[in-house]
């Protein structure tokens, strides 16, 4: 049975419309017609939303006990859209929702809704009024799409969605190199030309995919979470030895450690790792690093080593690990790094201060503030805050729920954030997506709309690390599996510790063998 379908015929058109136009619903006498004080249940919850322009129908079900359903999406200009559902599943038309949000950007947002009980009798709810953004959003977002679980062969894909339709692409699957992992996806700024993968694999060596103009070569060596320089021309990244561990008797179970880490850069033209004695305190534990948009400064997340590499897993101190935010300036043409500087420190928030992102515009960061660690997608209390950058002034949003919020990203316009969120219930994560004006006030956040409005309902992966991006990744899955499983490589010197011994230069290190 269909669950829901646009009345197309002029005849039911005009009469749907009269019906309406005196405020009413259709098929009822007056006398049949209660006014319910409230607006109706729906699910997901598209009610006081901030919307692109360019967002794909909002697709929605009614949750209120009825054997019929009649819904009015309409707004100041354009044609009024009118469907009837039986179940209570509205499925929007999409070219008549698009010219209703093109028409209307900047504006508001109307759906009326008109529920029959089994009575006979109409329930008529209060109008649910959403918001038109004037800026549209990025209109792709990459992300892994995964089973929660925690052994190493997952189902596993980087997949990118068209946030204009419901088209989604696979860009690698991990079953296509024999159950690998595809991890730590990033981009230049919000730009999809240039990619970097990170691969690992129970009998092939971890490396990382570099996909760039119609072509994929293959890094050899692991990058961790990854943050390229707006110049194309260097790549900060992390080494982490992270370990997994799990609680017995909480609401989330899983729970990670980084027992030693530090954070190099990618020379991309010489093929070259560096790192700064900055970023690699062999007291000390760096990761997260992300530049500003100028590339003049790097942000990153430092926490004070608190145990010996002969401890178990975990130490018995992990609890105590809280990350400062860090940032060091940097000069791309002389390759000298400044000094490192406190931006916000741990000891006065009381928290794990983690995941920072510079806004393109350069005005706000956006960070997770947890209750301890580095994983804040693991820790229920995890929550994002953010920070003007011209005061220092820094604050949570009101975004937050009481499950983890993390993996955050911008849109290239600075008008809107991704982020992932388990607030249904603490299992999975779910993109959510959320307005952020120009003093940095954020809008009520709504999940990522489906074909199927019920999607979520039986969907049991989680979606991981969603950044935004302008187009479609340029790259050919079968390029991206045949660098993997091929002996090709960018030879690179490798890496064998988190701090590893290096050679002193005047401001920078080179990591030796």
């Amino acid at each position: 049975m269909q669950s829901g379908r646009s009345l197309v015929t002029p005849l039911a058109l005009l009469a749907f419309a009269a019906a309406w136009s005196v405020g009413s619903c259709r098929d009822e006498t007056p006398e049949s017609v209660v006014a319910v004080p409230r607006p109706p249940q729906v699910v997901p919850d598209y009610a006081g939303i901030v919307v692109p322009p360019n967002i794909a129908p909002l697709n929605f079900v009614i949750r209120e006990p009825g054997r019929k359903y009649q819904v009015r999406i309409h707004c100041a200009a354009g044609a009024t859209i009118e469907i009837v559902s039986r179940t209570g599943e509205i499925v929007i038309p999409p070219d008549r929702w698009k010219d209703l949000l093109t028409r209307n950007a900047g504006k508001e947002l109307h759906v009326d809704v008109c529920v029959k009980t089994h009575t006979g009798t109409w329930n008529r709810y209060e109008t649910i009024v959403n918001t038109i953004a004037a800026e549209g959003i990025d209109p792709y977002l990459v992300y892994r799409y995964m089973t929660p679980s925690s052994y190493a062969g997952k189902p596993l894909r980087l997949c990118q969605r068209n946030l204009e339709s419901f088209e989604e692409d696979t860009v690698l699957d991990a079953r296509s190199f024999g159950d690998g992992c595809v991890h730590c996806h990033s981009f230049i700024g919000n730009s999809p030309a240039k990619i970097l993968i990170g691969t690992r694999h129970i009998s092939l060596p971890s490396a990382t995919l570099y996909g760039h103009e119609g072509r994929v070569d293959k890094i050899g060596t692991k990058f961790g979470y990854t943050a390229w320089h707006p110049s194309g021309k260097i790549v900060a990244y992390s080494v982490n030895d992270v370990r997994q561990f799990f609680h017995n008797a909480q609401t989330e179970i899983h729970d990670v450690i980084d027992l030693d880490s530090a954070i190099f850069y990618y020379d991309v033209a010489e093929a070259e790792i560096k790192t700064a004695p900055a970023l690699a305190d062999k007291k000390r534990l760096e990761t997260y690093p992300a530049w500003t948009p100028d590339g003049k400064v790097l942000y990153f997340c430092s926490a004070p080593l608190l145990w010996s590499g002969t401890e178990k897993v975990p130490p018995a101190r992990y609890r105590e690990v809280r990350y400062d935010l860090m940032r060091i300036s940097y000069d791309l043409e002389t390759d000298r790094w400044g000094p490192v500087e406190t931006v916000l420190r741990a000891a006065d928030t009381g928290r794990s201060i983690l995941l920072p992102r510079v806004s393109p515009d350069g005005r706000f960061l956006l960070f997770c503030m947890t209750e301890y660690g580095c994983f804040p997608i693991y820790q229920p209390t995890s929550d994002l805050y953010l920070m003007d950058l011209r005061t220092g002034a820094y604050r949570p949003l009101p975004v937050n729920s009481d499950y983890a919020e993390a993996w955050h990203s911008w849109s290239s316009n600075s008008r809107w954030i991704v982020f992932s969120s388990k607030r249904d219930g603490g299992l999975f994560t779910r993109p959510f997506l959320s307005h952020i004006d120009a003093e940095g006030q954020a809008g009520k956040p709504f999940l990522l709309p489906q074909r199927r409005a019920s999607f979520y309902d039986s969907c049991y992966c989680v979606y991981n690390m969603p950044e935004l991006v302008t187009g479609p990744v340029p790259v050919d899955p079968k390029a991206l599996v045949r660098a993997i499983v091929g002996s090709a490589q960018i030879p690179v010197d490798s890496v064998t510790g988190a701090t590893p011994k290096a050679k002193r230069t005047e401001d920078s290190r080179t990591v030796e063998r």
